[in-house]
C-alpha cells in the first residue's frame, strides 16, 4: 500500500545552510512525496489555512523539518500549527480529519549527540524536548514517530557525515511512499535512525 508522504519545511537561513537544504533537494526528487517550503511560501507568515488543511488531508505521513532552534522549531511552525490545525479540524468532538496519519520530525541539532542526555550540557534528550509535538500528534490523533536527527550539524560537512545522512534520509522516505515502515515497532526507538539501521530491509506495511 503506498503513501503520500509531505514535507513541510522551514528554515529561515537556508542561504547558510550545509544540511537542510540538500536534505530538503533530495525530498523533492523522490515520486509521492510532497515538499513545502515554509517560509518562501509564507514570507509575510501570511499562513493560508485552507490550503495547509488539504494538504494534510491528502497525504498520509506529516513531516516537519527544520533545524533545532533554542530547542524547538523555527517560529513560521509555531504559526503554521497555531492556524492551521483548528478546533473541529485537528481536535475537538468533529476535528478527526488527522486520524491515523504518522507524523515525525526531520531535524538538526548543532550539539553533539552527548549534549542530550541528563547528564549532558542540555540536559534532555532530542525526544523528550519534543513532547509539545508529541502531544500535538496524540491530541489530533496522528501515530507519532520519533525523529530523524542529525546531531553536530555544524561540523558535519567537514566530517564528512552528510552525505550518509542524505542516503538514510532518501531510504526512509521511500520506504514511507511504499508503506514499508511498520510503526509499532519504530515508534518506541529515540531516533528513526535507530529503526533504519536495526531493520535496514525490514518489509513490513505501514499500518
Amino acid at each position: 500500500m503506498t503513501q503520500k508522504v509531505l514535507v513541510l519545511f522551514a528554515h529561515p537561513s537556508q542561504h547558510r545552510s550545509e544540511v537542510n537544504q540538500p536534505l530538503f533537494e533530495s525530498a523533492k526528487q523522490i515520486d509521492g512525496v510532497t515538499t513545502v517550503d515554509l517560509y518562501a511560501e509564507y514570507p509575510t507568515f501570511n499562513i493560508n489555512i485552507d490550503r495547509e488543511q488539504q494538504r494534510l488531508v491528502k497525504h498520509d505521513v506529516i513531516i516537519f523539518q527544520f533545524p533545532l532552534y533554542w530547542y524547538s522549531t523555527p517560529a513560521i511552525l509555531k504559526e503554521w500549527q497555531d492556524l492551521v490545525l483548528e478546533y473541529s479540524f485537528a481536535y475537538g468532538p468533529d476535528g478527526d480529519a488527522l486520524i491515523g496519519k504518522a507524523f515525525f520530525c526531520s531535524l538538526t541539532a548543532g550539539a553533539k549527540a552527548d549534549a542530550y542526555h541528563t547528564d549532558g550540557y542540555n540536559h534532555f534528550t532530542i525526544r523528550q524536548l519534543l513532547y509539545p509535538l508529541e502531544q500535538m500528534a496524540s491530541l489530533t490523533g496522528m501515530c507519532y514517530l520519533p525523529p530523524f536527527t542529525l546531531f553536530g550539524s555544524r561540523t558535519a560537512l567537514e566530517e564528512e557525515r552528510i552525505d550518509g545522512h542524505l542516503e538514510s534520509w532518501r531510504n526512509l522516505l521511500k520506504r514511507l511512499v511504499a508503506g514499508k515502515v511498520d510503526l509499532d515497532i519504530a515508534a518506541p526507538a529515540e531516533k528513526l535512525n535507530h529503526y533504519l539501521d536495526a531493520n535496514p530491509t525490514q518489509k513490513r506495511e505501514i499500518k
